[in-house]
């Protein structure tokens, strides 16, 4: 189970990083008047904003059912999660490219461009620093044989997932906005920056779009992870009172996981020893699986 990371630090890391880079750069775009700066200076505004409302999400999702809300509100950092993806695609992706097309119909010479290059590095600085702390995070629950592209398609916790995203996208920016600015210095010629700036946008719609559809899957009802349910099934068959497991159904509710289990027990006649069984079995599979808040057994004799 994923109760490892903490996801709440992952967000402050990326929302002080962000915040003091969307400052540097927008400074240096009113400078410079370059087109790729401001796009960065709008992502970095962006993402800071995505920040601000996965806090809202993370606490929102933290209260406890409700008659209206029986399994709580736990899916509700998905909803929050979704709405980045969407500030994400139209904030920065849309701007940045609206603005590098602006620029390269209307091309501009760059003023002071190596203070731009100062502050570029300065944020792959920071942003990189933000998603070691992410990564650090996410290896405390990521399985050793699975890489990062796995676990970003594969993962529940959609707050580490945007975060990933948007650290990663805001790396590869940094790095296409630098070889803009250093080829509009080369030659001379502000179009290279107008290029890179519609270049980060399409990039930014990209990972929104990514972003977007392993969220969408998460707000319709995805269980927990594949690793996480043989483990589940494992575990169940491996308990000397269970005869066969038929089935084993998860819905996973943000943190919270509902798990519902049909199972052949060994005890058949004896009411009150077979209800002993299965009380055990709850209460050992709450310990090995903590996140599982709603737990409902079927004992059949077939599936």
């Amino acid at each position: 189970m994923s109760q490892g990371a903490d996801s709440l630090k992952s967000v402050f890391y990326a929302l002080f990083a962000n915040g003091a880079v969307a400052i540097a750069k927008g400074v240096a775009a009113w400078i410079t008047g370059s087109g790729a700066m401001l796009a960065e200076a709008i992502h970095s505004l962006a993402d800071c904003s995505n920040q601000l409302l996965l806090l809202i999400g993370l606490k929102k999702a933290k209260r406890p059912p409700s008659s209206d809300y029986p399994l709580g509100y736990g899916k509700e950092i998905y909803f929050w999660s979704f709405l980045v993806a969407l500030v994400l695609f139209t904030l920065g992706g849309v701007f940045s490219i609206y603005e590098g097309w602006h620029k390269l119909h209307q091309p501009e010479a760059l003023k002071s461009p190596w203070l731009a290059i100062g502050v570029l590095v300065f944020a792959m600085v920071a942003e990189g620093l933000a998603l070691l702390g992410c990564i650090r995070e996410i290896n405390k629950i990521r399985p050793a044989e699975q890489n990062y592209w796995r676990w970003f398609r594969d993962t529940r916790r959609s707050e580490l997932m945007v975060v990933f995203g948007e650290d990663l996208a805001a790396l590869l920016g940094l790095s296409l906005a630098l070889c803009a600015l250093l080829a509009a210095i080369a030659t001379g010629n502000p179009v290279y920056d107008a290029w890179g700036s519609m270049a980060i946008g399409l990039l930014l719609i990209v990972v929104a779009l990514m972003i977007g559809v392993e969220i969408k899957a998460l707000l319709v009802g995805q269980g927990v992870e594949a690793h996480t349910r043989a483990e589940m099934v494992a575990f169940l068959e491996s308990e000397p009172a269970v005869d066969e497991v038929f089935n084993v159904l998860t819905l996973q509710l943000g943190r919270d996981v509902m798990v519902a289990v049909k199972a052949r027990m060994h005890e058949k006649t004896e009411a009150k020893k077979l209800m002993a069984d299965i009380n055990l079995i709850e209460s050992l599979f709450r310990q090995r699986f903590p996140h599982v808040q709603w737990l409902f057994f079927e004992p059949d004799v077939k599936d």
